[in-house]
This record gives structure tokens, C-alpha cells and sequence, in this order.
């Protein structure tokens, strides 16, 4: 049964995304097996961020604000680097890039539809040409793949599906190294975890295609808590070191 609407799945995915730095700051805190269970937090932003780019009233202004934003972490993140590294304490996260890449890709490919012959062979061209830039940002090799695939099978969970279990078994072979030992292993598989973000399905099964609250405050939570966490903990992390 959908029970669950944008903004609720929005809290939760960002809840993970809280336990999953806190992890990566404090290791000997918090246990290893915290982080693949935050590996559906950035699934869950990139399919909400296709579900607004179908509900948007302005793709072009959809697309300056991630940019936007992905650029404002970018400094925000020199920043506070240059501050804290007499520690070597540094924030290098910047999911906003990754999901402003993915969103102008298929918003190249949704314009392309409306264009024939020439203009539309170059559009396409294009969108291809920006898939390799996906290497540069934070999981880009798994989530602009799940973006595609979110995009281009919409309307047709069957597809969807198939694509994401691809896609993850392909991730897991790329990930996959057997160490000495089985719990090595393991660890490594928890460590290197980008295929479980097959996860996200029951998150996406729960839709229930609704907003949930909408206000300023539902809009720029993400936005805002995003960056502001990572900061708080690096600057933590910086004074307790």
C-alpha cells in the first residue's frame, strides 16, 4: 500500500544521510554497518528530483537553482576546508552537482523529443557527451545511471526494475575483490556498497505520488540541511581532533 508522500520519504532518506556522516566522521563510534544502510539516500533525492522535474512548472529554473546550489556548496566547502586543514579535516561531498548533472541530461533529452533531424541528432549528442562527467561527482558512476533509468522507464515499473537489478549487479562487480578472509570481505562489501541502492525500491514502491507538505520550509530543507550538517560535523570532527 503507498502510504508515504515526497516529504516523509525526504525526512527519513535524510536521517540516514545524518547517521551515514556522523559514521564517516567518527569511525570508532559508530558501527560500519551504518553506511550501506544509507546507500539509498542519494536514490531516493535523485528519484525524488525526476518526480519534480515532471511536476515542475519551470524545468529551466529547476535546473539554475540545483546548479545553483551545487556551486554555493562548492565554495562553502573550500572554505571550510582552508579553515580546518591544519587537522586535515575536509568536506569533499557535493550531491547537489551530481544531481544538477543528472537533471540536465534528461531535461537535454525531454527538449530533444521536441526537435527532429540535425537539432535533435546534436541534442542527444550532447546529453551522451555529459555522461562521462558523471566520474567527477559524489557517486556519480551509480546515481546518474539510476537517474536515467528512473527517467527513461517511468511508466513502466517492469523496465525500471530490471534496469536497477543491472545496474546493480554491475556495480557489485565492480566492487567485488575477495580478501583473505570472509569477514574481510565483507567489510569491504560494506564499505564499497554503491549496488545496494537497489534499497530504494521499497521507498519508491511506498510512493504514493504526493507532495506532503509544501512550503518554503519543505522546499529548502534539503537544500539547506545538506550542506550545514556536513560543515557542523567537520567543524565538530576539527575540534575534538
Amino acid at each position: 500500500m503507498k502510504k508515504l508522500n515526497a516529504f516523509q520519504i525526504k525526512v527519513f532518506a535524510l536521517i540516514l544521510m545524518l547517521i551515514d556522516h556522523l559514521y564517516f566522521a567518527f569511525p570508532q563510534v559508530f558501527p560500519i554497518w551504518l553506511h550501506p544502510l544509507s546507500r539509498v539516500v542519494s536514490p531516493v533525492f535523485a528519484f525524488l528530483m525526476v518526480e519534480g522535474f515532471f511536476h515542475t512548472r519551470s524545468r529551466l529554473k529547476y535546473n539554475i537553482r540545483l546548479w545553483s546550489w551545487a556551486f554555493l556548496m562548492q565554495i562553502g566547502n573550500m572554505a571550510i576546508n582552508t579553515v580546518l586543514k591544519s587537522k586535515e579535516v575536509a568536506v569533499h561531498n557535493n550531491i547537489f552537482l551530481t544531481l544538477a548533472l543528472g537533471l540536465t541530461i534528461i531535461s537535454i533529452i525531454e527538449y530533444s523529443k521536441r526537435k527532429v533531424g540535425s537539432n535533435k541528432i546534436m541534442l542527444i549528442a550532447l546529453a551522451i557527451f555529459l555522461l562521462p562527467l558523471s566520474i567527477f561527482t559524489e557517486g556519480g558512476i551509480s546515481v546518474i545511471p539510476f537517474i536515467l533509468i528512473t527517467y527513461i522507464f517511468r511508466e513502466n515499473n517492469n523496465k525500471k526494475m530490471i534496469g536497477y537489478v543491472i545496474l546493480s549487479v554491475l556495480l557489485f562487480m565492480m566492487s567485488y575483490a575477495p580478501y583473505p578472509t570472509i569477514i574481510e570481505t565483507i567489510n569491504m562489501l560494506m564499505y564499497n556498497s554503491d549496488f545496494l541502492f537497489i534499497l530504494v525500491i521499497p521507498f519508491m514502491l511506498m510512493y504514493n505520488g504526493e507532495r506532503g507538505m509544501n512550503n518554503k520550509f519543505s522546499k529548502y530543507l534539503f537544500y539547506v540541511f545538506y550542506p550545514m550538517h556536513l560543515w557542523i560535523i567537520a567543524i565538530i570532527e576539527f575540534s575534538l581532533k
